[in-house]
């Protein structure tokens, strides 16, 4: 299979257009179909169904695509390392991390880590669903369960901490439930259970003191633990949320002090590819650092 041909396959499966692609590799979009032609003619098979809306991958163009974004994933993450200094940690490093944390605890250290290391080109992508570190869709994850995956390093990063909260806005106009029982007659607000959540045993506010099945109904049901934090923020309820997004807020109140929330533990991983990255090596420290200083 010719290099060039391969490349331009993959930027028009990765955009699904010819145009898009073109842009990408700064080509014409006839040039790109001709590419795309050529090797549909070398291969002896079809790789894109051509429609009004844009372009779909065949069977044998899905099989293909596979096979080479791993090539290229595998080639981005060989020249980083063979282009990284040993002395000073610099080029492009992408860290994903859940919405919650990523907003509002660690977006906020990011200025001390760049002080540090100005020639790390740093990118934060803040997504509750999970990138796929084997294929270089980030270097980095600070992730809230054991990561599966066998071919990537972990290292424990933190225990975080889960509790009950209200603004006081709310306390001042409903007051405080004194056991679990009074919840019922609270103004809740829980992750709708039809949604993956970022960590396991999202809802325990719902089920905190074994109350009758459905007796607590939330007056708000939303799909992000930052959105549940600014919406407590509000004043409108009661809400579980884990202690890092509290931190220093002292507008909250903790209710039911006495009731511990599930314990969470986050993880620090990346690919094995990666050991000997300079780059991750400053940021682990860097993490590790921030965390100790941190009360929660």
């Amino acid at each position: 299979m010719d290099w060039d041909k391969l490349r331009v396959f993959h930027a028009v499966a990765e955009a699904g257009s010819f145009t898009h692609a073109g842009e990408t590799l700064n080509l014409s979009q006839s040039a790109v179909s001709r590419q795309i032609s050529a090797l549909e003619e070398s291969l002896g098979v079809p790789l894109f169904h051509r429609h009004a809306r844009g372009l779909i991958l065949t069977e044998q163009g899905e099989l293909l695509h596979r096979t080479a974004r791993e090539v290229f994933a595998k080639l981005s993450m060989t020249e980083a390392m063979l282009t990284e200094s040993k002395e000073v940690p610099k080029g492009p490093l992408r860290v994903t991390t859940t919405v919650a944390f990523g907003t509002t605890w660690l977006a906020p250290r990011l200025h001390e880590f760049l002080a540090m290391y100005p020639d790390v080109q740093l990118t934060l992508l803040i997504d509750d669903d999970e990138l796929d570190l084997a294929m270089r869709e980030a270097d980095i994850a600070i992730r809230m369960n054991t990561p599966r995956q066998p071919d990537l390093i972990q290292r424990h990063l933190m225990t975080i901490h889960f509790h009950l909260y209200a603004h006081q806005s709310y306390v001042k106009r409903r007051g405080v439930p004194k056991t679990p029982a009074d919840l019922v007659d609270h103004d809740l607000i829980s992750y709708p259970p039809d949604v993956r959540a970022p960590v396991a045993n999202v809802n325990w506010i719902l089920e905190v003191g074994d109350p009758p099945a459905g007796s607590r109904r939330p007056i708000l049901q939303v799909n992000s633990m930052y959105a549940i934090y600014r919406a407590a923020e509000s004043g409108l309820g009661i809400a579980a949320m884990p202690d890092f997004l509290l931190d220093g807020k002292s507008e909250f109140v903790r209710v039911l002090p006495d009731i511990d929330g599930p314990k969470v533990d986050a993880y620090f991983v990346y690919a094995e590819e990666l050991r000997h990255s300079k780059r991750i090596a400053v940021f682990r420290d860097f993490l590790v650092r921030k965390v100790a200083e941190t009360p929660f």
